[in-house]
């Protein structure tokens, strides 16, 4: 997944620590971002593309933090397209088309039902060692 995004020609990387304040920081860095690269924060995208980068980075505060001390955030766009991916170092893999089934009330639910909605796609992409993994959302512009 991640070679694809490589092409796109704007590009930003963050490293957090696995802390609450790093829902806020990624929040505003992906403001910022899509702010320099020309995507007004009134698209239609902008909001639901923020709450789900929101919800990604708690649950990697929330239930990684004891094997992850830092996050990544990474921002990618092109003029038709955002990707943002959070990565961190536990190796637990959700199933994230399996969150709209069953249960589906959690952040991963609102994450899946926003990105489908949309008409974007999730993937996770894990670590070639197995103890991480980047949960890849792609939304069109």
């Amino acid at each position: 997944m991640t070679t694809r995004l490589d092409a796109l020609p704007h590009r930003h990387v963050l490293t957090l620590p696995t802390m609450p304040a790093a829902v806020r920081l990624a929040r505003e860095t992906a403001e910022q971002a899509l702010t320099e690269w020309g995507i007004g924060l009134r698209h239609p995208t902008v909001d639901p593309a923020l709450l789900i980068l929101g919800e990604l980075v708690a649950n990697s505060v929330r239930h990684a933090a004891l094997l992850s001390p830092q996050l990544t955030v990474i921002y990618a766009a092109d003029r038709d397209r955002l990707a943002m991916a959070v990565h961190d170092r536990h190796p637990y893999q959700p199933p994230l088309y399996g969150a709209l089934a069953g249960n589906g009330t959690g952040g991963l639910a609102t994450v899946m039902e926003l990105t489908l909605g949309l008409g974007g796609t999730a993937v996770i992409d894990p670590d070639t060692d197995g103890n991480g993994k980047s949960i890849w959302i792609t939304l069109p512009l």
